[in-house]
């Protein structure tokens, strides 16, 4: 009787049935098909050219801008934790280091290039990206050179952004990450790295789809490199502009990017997933900006979410859409999380 009533039992609709499959926290954790780990994150340092400099920036909480004299301090806790990789982001504050062509980007004693050879002698393992850009070294804030109508004069702009990228490279750098969004300029980098020796050795992950747009601006406090004028609309994509996104993760495909960077991220996942179909045998790197981050941040502090929990989710959608990597302010608390 019991045999009966088990085959009258209507089966028609037990593919419905989902629960069991995410009953328990490890199937949650099974069901991502891609689960966050400590290799993915890397940690955005600002380096400034006050050799003591131990800041704190107002509109990006727990982050810091140091010098070189505090950056073995600052990174020893993070690397002993499992911080696998750092970008790094030079802010010259002396009066005097700025000019139109950006010169102190790449000057031997400044920021970055002592940031990579302290680095590389303190922290042998960690691997070493350099946001290359010429915002924060110009008189003027703006990513290249310009002409005297203040337009971005592409030729020169982006013979500029490869000598300072090649010098980075010279110096030690394992990456260049070009952010300027200039056209041409992955091309002129990697002749650059061909002729110096040094392309063999050297990935040039591009920011292929940055967005212009209201999420940078704790970045430019730490950085100090708002635009004195105008602003880069010109050369940074439109937040529209999907499009023009693909385009321009083809051309950087082509000039011989080795990786991608999409840049927000929150709001530009479709972009993200286009880059992982566009650029399918790349690494896909989500960049969780600076306004991405503070924002989370109020809403905690506001009670609206949980910040461990958010940051989670924010990043697990990154990881959804197509990401392997990201650049992340949460890296220090993603290094605690992770052991938990």
């Amino acid at each position: 009787m019991h045999t009966a009533e088990f085959l009258e039992v209507d089966t028609t609709d037990i593919s419905s049935v989902l629960a069991g499959g995410y009953n328990h926290p490890l199937l949650r954790e099974w069901q991502s098909e891609r689960q966050l780990t400590k290799n993915m994150l890397i940690f955005p340092l600002f380096i400034s050219d006050i050799p003591d400099d131990n800041s704190k920036i107002d509109s990006l909480p727990n982050i810091k801008r140091v010098g070189i004299n505090k950056l073995r301090e600052y990174l020893a806790p993070l690397v002993e934790k499992g911080l696998r990789s750092v970008i790094l982001f030079g802010v010259p504050l002396k009066e005097g280091a700025k000019d139109p062509v950006g010169t102190s980007a790449d000057d031997p004693e400044g920021p970055v290039i002592q940031g990579i050879k302290l680095i590389r002698r303190e922290f042998p393992d960690l691997y070493i990206m350099c946001d290359v850009c010429l915002c924060e070294y110009t008189s003027h804030g703006h990513c290249g050179v310009l002409y005297d109508d203040g337009t971005i004069n592409r030729e020169t702009s982006v013979s500029r952004i490869a000598a300072v990228a090649v010098n980075y490279a010279k110096a030690g750098a394992h990456c260049v990450a070009p952010s300027d969004m200039i056209d041409g300029r992955i091309k002129d980098i990697k002749r650059g790295l061909i002729k110096a020796g040094l392309s063999h050795k050297t990935f040039v992950m591009s920011y292929a789809a940055k967005f212009s747009g209201n999420l940078y601006g704790p970045f430019r406090d730490a950085a100090c490199s708002a635009p004195s004028h105008g602003d880069r609309k010109c050369y940074q994509l439109p937040p529209g502009g999907r499009g023009l996104a693909r385009r321009a993760l083809k051309r950087d495909v082509a000039e011989g990017a080795d990786g991608i960077i999409v840049k927000p991220s929150t709001f530009y996942l479709d972009i993200m997933c286009d880059a992982s179909n566009i650029c399918r045998d790349l690494p896909i790197c989500a960049y969780h900006v600076s306004g991405e981050y503070a924002m989370l941040h109020a809403a905690a502090e506001k009670g609206v979410v949980d910040l461990k929990t958010i940051a989670f989710e924010s990043h697990q959608g990154f990881l959804r859409a197509g990401a392997r990597l990201i650049i992340t302010y949460f890296a220090p608390e993603f290094l605690e999380w992770l052991s938990e």
